[in-house]
């Protein structure tokens, strides 16, 4: 008798229902893997195949126009968000609203308001370091015509003196915790295991949750209706900056993260590298030789910043900006900012009272959720 009742509440409406909803992409769409179900739903998973059922009819079709505002068109997707989506009558639903019915602009954050949001981030970083607990020694500044020169004009590391206890700070342990999860050389195959995984929602949630620096960012973003719940904006900046994507030979290489923050080799250079915290650590362990510097910024505290050159064990930087002296958590906050509210172009902002721009660009090449595009760079440039 017991046999028979488990078998038919097997085979119960209820019971399928269950199984099925456990199979399938919907409201899944760009998380991370989850051992919790059977099949995934995630850019990888088409790598490892491992795709529920229904991930291309869900995942893949693009309803939105977020983060796609001034988008290249793209016949493949179902609807567009481009200048001349309104006289071809195939504009997404949210075009107007999102895009502002114009071309290539995406969340209606005014260059006004940059300025004083990027100021509000900037007064309330108290993770940055004090000028008594980092020293730096720039020395050699030459000229931006002479940067490609791989000639070490430096004869001091650039980093004197820095305090320990920074390090002690939880977003700054726990984003020193992801930079040893990558491969540095462009073509080699990225593949994160469920500590890795883990260590990005820690970094995300210590430098979001638990920073007014992260509060504040989200508080502005909620507020011109971008995320509708500080979930929603960690799991899309989990998947902005840690989604994998290819720069070399199909492989899924790269990410955001790892080319801003971590670093990678392309070739014979070093492509990208825009984080004092990876350059100290790894000038700390002799891997790291710094040559000179094209430009200073006008702060005398921290954060300052400065274009670097440098050599990373045998491969060359010929500029690698960096905010210098900033906590993980303003870095972060700062690129991903600038990227959502300029995405591919230059966003002004203003920290003390003196002016600085953020160069980004996006990744076209692939996108997760809902047509939504991942970090490809995001550094600061000489005002």
């Amino acid at each position: 008798m017991k046999v028979i009742l488990f078998l038919a509440l097997s085979l119960s409406p209820l019971a399928q229902g269950r199984s099925n909803s456990l199979d399938s992409c919907a409201g899944r769409c760009g998380y991370g893997t989850d051992s919790a179900y059977s099949c995934q739903c995630n850019p990888s998973c088409q790598r490892f195949g491992d795709c529920c059922h229904d991930y291309h009819s869900i995942c893949t079709t693009v309803t939105s126009c977020k983060g796609r505002c001034g988008e290249t068109y793209n016949a493949q997707n179902s609807c567009h968000c481009n200048s001349k989506c309104p006289q071809y009558n195939n504009c997404c639903s949210d075009y107007s609203s999102l895009c502002g019915g114009g071309s290539g602009s995406t969340l209606p954050i005014s260059d006004s308001e940059l300025l004083s949001v990027s100021e509000l981030l900037f007064s309330v970083d108290e993770n940055k370091a004090s000028p008594s607990q980092l020293t730096i020694s720039p020395q050699t500044l030459i000229p931006n015509s002479e940067t490609a020169t791989q000639q070490d004009l430096s004869p001091r590391p650039l980093f004197s003196y820095v305090d320990k206890a920074l390090f002690s700070r939880p977003t700054f342990s726990s984003f020193a915790a992801l930079l040893d999860n990558y491969h540095r050389k462009t073509g080699v195959s990225e593949a994160f295991s469920p500590v890795q995984l883990q260590e990005q929602v820690t970094f995300l949630q210590a430098a979001i949750s638990h920073t007014a620096v992260g509060q504040k960012l989200y508080n502005f973003l909620n507020s011109k209706k971008w995320y509708s719940s500080e979930a929603e904006f960690l799991q899309d900046l989990q998947m902005m900056w840690f989604g994998l994507y290819s720069r070399s030979s199909g492989q899924l290489d790269s990410s955001g993260f790892e080319h801003v923050f971590a670093g990678e080799i392309k070739g014979s250079k070093v492509s990208g590298f825009h984080n004092w915290i990876q350059f100290y650590l790894l000038e700390k362990q002799g891997l790291m030789n710094y040559y000179s510097h094209n430009f200073d910024g006008p702060w005398t505290g921290y954060p300052d910043v400065l274009g670097m050159q440098f050599n990373w064990d045998g491969f060359f930087k010929q500029v690698g900006s960096a905010l210098i002296g900033s906590s993980p958590e303003f870095d972060l906050a700062l690129y991903s900012l600038c990227y959502i509210a300029r995405p591919g172009k230059q966003c002004r902002l203003s920290l003390g009272g003196k002016q600085l721009a953020i160069q980004t660009y996006t990744w076209d090449k692939s996108t997760y959720g809902d047509g939504k595009k991942y970090i490809a760079s995001a550094y600061p440039v000489s005002p």
